[in-house]
């Protein structure tokens, strides 16, 4: 292959990290990362690895222990046994050393490995639940990775399969550092790619046959609502679909269908005019027939003649083929405007050489391929195995239209972090089955904003569409006010983007990688960090038809917890049951929180740095954040081409200071308006804003436990700070205030109603309170809403 189509690694790892013995080898790849080989024929494999392109890492400290028919290798993380036979349960085990218990944490070859879960090809046609493909993190503090049958690469790029002989295996054994050993995988596998920033954005995908005409129709009235997209996804409607039964089905197809885009380059340029970067639909199994445009050419890239029509068979395994499936097939539809492809395919593992998985395949040579000319590559794909978060965004296939599709992707998203993972792509709201539900489909919309890629896709139905104008009143109003948001939540995103990239943090993680020796930790499976500075519990079930809430069990760490949403406090510390109406999902933030947005209450399409910016704060501890932003160009991990502006608050002083950026500000706009609202205040005075040292006039502006300062005009080589008083503490919650709404709202008994009212807000101690609750034997959901809020007013 061509130098466009090889991933440049390192694959040899350095001799002082290997112990070699006549048919096993052992490297020391970390201190808590090893290499385990057996060779009957003593003959071990140096080559890049569908998973492992960089064994070359800095060489820990070990130590090795030698005798006859026995061999230890210690480190600070593990201490290996082996008696340099063939591997076997008994002749080799590993026990990690630290923070384990012994009981649990010898690993001996040939057991099998409890770890909690990594992710899986495809969610096509699930129901729910799925078993998931091993991760890198286990509560016992081990866990394997078999990669004795995986293609190898050579150094010219191209692939081969194994002979399937020797093992190959990487024990991770970081106890519960699972952070770090996600980070080991990394190293070894190479890191997540940085997103260009269009992909953070709302994606519109429906498999439906649009003409240019009604899709740009419906851009323009998705602009009229103010609901911004920056991904258009253009299923395989695109191409020819009804062809001439004698070439086989029209699900594989290269040829525009113009009675649908007469025009598909001008087409393709409005839709770039708007801001939309564009992805078309491809399903290749059926390669390339005598009726495409590209056939002619194609088959004298092949070598054959094109005068007898004869099929031209996919065959990922053949480099000519692959070659002129990019310059040919693809590169006249790039021309025409198209700037990254799906890979549809839902054709199997197998292709014409054993072991060379054609999913595979695709993703690794379309990924190097869009990465020509200096772009910044991007493909669109399901799983292929360890090493796959090389080639983002996944593609979770094609999900059904039911709540328990949705319970799960929460679950499933989070622990695809554990095989480092981190950008999957969900049929948000479901593609096929079920019915028309306005609570599914504005929860589902809740989690997307909320998930690695914001993807709205329906199936082939004039009934199935997820625009927000389709739903009711309430649920368009909410899901337009969700698709909003999460454009705003664009310099957050992309922050974290720059994070998952620079130091192997996925974007979404289990709880349990916070906190790993909390139990509690691992009891909330739907519930995740999104980024550093949130906590989002998602809802996943249908309401309470008496109280006209959605629910979900929840754990807060300890700290104090402000939902950026309905403002209530919670101490952390315990587990607690979140009620929510249609309007939100508990999406929480601790004291000392900084989260970013976009000031654009309703933004555009563009994805670009914005001239105005909003910052959340939550009172009641130091913070600090960094907010991270590039020029687009190249791998975006260049410091000459990222530009960086903190934001502190001192909790003592009670200020904030923001800037000046540096690094590369250039990417930025000369001048920036600010507002930095404070979450969980109701008031402010004698708020003091300075620019450079000088005051500068604020607009002040309440809201719903909520207090906001904006600035305009602020140079982002400035500093701005914002002093609001020393020691600032959350205000009080309006205990009585939201109690009312919540019983006013609920279909129950009015004798209920009241009785529950005077309790509550009754001048008793709390616990007298709840214990008086308690007695009246209430509906479960209506006794856990009433102590959530009662919860939330007592915080000493």
């Amino acid at each position: 292959m061509d130098s466009r189509h090889r991933l440049a690694g390192r694959p040899s790892a350095n001799e002082a990290a290997v112990v070699l013995g006549d048919r096993f080898r052992i490297t020391v790849l970390t201190d808590g990362l090893l290499r385990l080989e057996y060779a009957a024929d003593g003959r071990f494999e140096d080559r890049a690895s569908a998973f492992a392109m960089f064994r070359d890492l800095p060489v820990p400290q070990y130590r090795v222990i030698e005798g006859l028919h026995r061999l230890e290798i210690l480190t600070d993380r593990v201490h290996l046994v082996y008696d340099r036979g063939p591997f076997t349960t008994s002749g080799l085990s590993i026990q990690v050393r630290g923070n384990v218990s012994n009981y649990h944490s010898v690993w001996r070859f040939g057991e099998a490995v409890p770890d909690l879960g990594g992710t899986a090809r495809t969610l096509d046609n699930a129901d729910g639940a799925v078993p998931l493909e091993p991760g890198v993190v286990s509560r016992w503090g081990y866990a394997v990775l078999d990669d004795s049958r995986t293609l190898v690469l050579d150094d010219d790029g191209w692939v081969a399969p194994r002979d399937g002989t020797r093992t190959d295996l990487y024990f991770f054994g970081y106890g519960r550092d699972y952070r770090d050993a996600v980070r080991a995988l990394y190293a070894v596998s190479g890191p997540t790619p940085l997103l260009p920033r269009f992909a953070l954005g709302n994606w519109w995908s429906r498999f439906h046959p649009y003409t240019a005409q009604e899709y740009t129709d419906l851009i323009r009235r998705f602009e009229r609502a103010g609901i911004p997209f920056s991904v258009s996804v253009i299923d395989m409607d695109w191409h020819l679909v009804d062809i001439d039964p004698t070439y086989g089905s029209g699900w594989t197809g290269y040829t525009w269908n113009r009675k649908l885009f007469p025009d598909p380059a001008q087409f393709l340029g409005w839709l770039h005019e708007h801001d939309l970067r564009v992805t078309l639909n491809v399903h290749p199994a059926d390669g390339v027939r005598a009726f495409e445009d590209a056939y002619p050419e194609m088959a004298k890239s092949m070598a054959m003649d094109p005068s007898l029509g004869d099929p031209i068979a996919f065959d990922v395994t053949d480099q000519q083929f692959l070659t002129a499936y990019f310059d040919v097939l693809h590169r006249s539809l790039e021309r025409d405007g198209v700037d990254f492809w799906w890979i549809d395919w839902q054709s199997g593992p197998h292709s014409r050489i054993a072991g060379i998985d054609p999913l595979w395949m695709l993703n690794h040579f379309h990924f190097l391929d869009n990465a020509r000319d200096g772009n910044r590559p991007l493909t669109f794909s399901r799983y292929a195995g360890p090493g796959s978060h090389r080639y983002p965004v996944g593609f979770s296939g094609d999900s059904l239209v039911t709540w328990a599709s949705l319970d799960f992707q929460p679950y499933f998203t989070a622990c695809a972090s554990n095989i480092g993972y981190g950008w999957w792509s969900h049929d948000i709201g479901g593609h096929m089955f079920g019915c028309k539900d306005d609570e599914l489909a504005t929860r589902w919309v809740q989690l997307g904003v909320f998930s690695p890629i914001m993807r709205l896709h329906s199936g082939f139905s004039p009934f199935n569409g997820k625009e927000p104008w389709r739903f009711g009143a309430e649920a368009q109003a909410v899901m337009t006010d969700f698709l909003r948001l999460r454009h705003r939540l664009l310099p957050y995103l992309h922050t974290m983007n720059h994070l998952a990239a620079r130091d192997g943090s996925p974007l979404v993680q289990p709880m349990y990688w916070s906190y790993p020796e909390s139990p509690d930790a691992y009891q909330v499976p739907n519930q995740f960090t999104f980024g550093s500075e949130l906590l989002v519990a998602p809802i996943t079930s249908p309401k309470y038809q008496s109280l006209q809430l959605g629910s979900v069990p929840a754990w807060l760490p300890a700290g104090i917890w402000v939902d950026i949403f309905t403002g209530l406090v919670y101490a952390g510390g315990r587990q607690v049951v979140l009620h929510r109406d249609l309007t939100s999902i508990p999406v929480l933030a601790r004291s000392g929180a900084i989260v970013p947005l976009s000031g654009e209450l309703v933004p555009g399409n563009s994805p670009d740095n914005p001239d105005t910016l909003e910052v959340l704060v939550v009172v009641g501890a130091d913070g600090a954040f960094e907010l991270i932003e590039d020029d687009g160009t190249g791998s975006g991990l260049d410091a000459a081409a990222v530009a960086r502006t903190s934001v502190v608050f001192d909790q003592r002083d009670g200020v904030v200071t923001v800037g000046p950026a540096f690094g590369a500000p250039g990417c930025l706009p000369e001048r920036r308006s600010w507002t930095i609202t404070f979450l969980g205040l109701a008031s402010l005075q004698d708020a003091v804003i300075t620019v450079d040292g000088s005051a500068v006039d604020a607009q002040l502006t309440d809201g719903d436990s909520r207090i906001s300062l904006s600035v305009d005009g602020v140079a982002v080589t400035s500093v701005l700070r914002v002093q609001i008083g020393a020691n600032r503490e959350l205000d009080a919650v309006d205990v009585a205030g939201r109690l009312f709404a919540l019983l006013d709202r609920a279909q129950i008994e009015y004798e209920t109603k009241q009785r529950v009212y005077t309790i509550a807000t009754s001048k008793q101690p709390l616990s007298l309170r709840l214990s008086h609750l308690q007695a009246l034997a209430l509906d479960r959901p209506l006794e856990t809403a009433v102590g959530e809020i009662l919860l939330s007013g007592a915080l000493g």
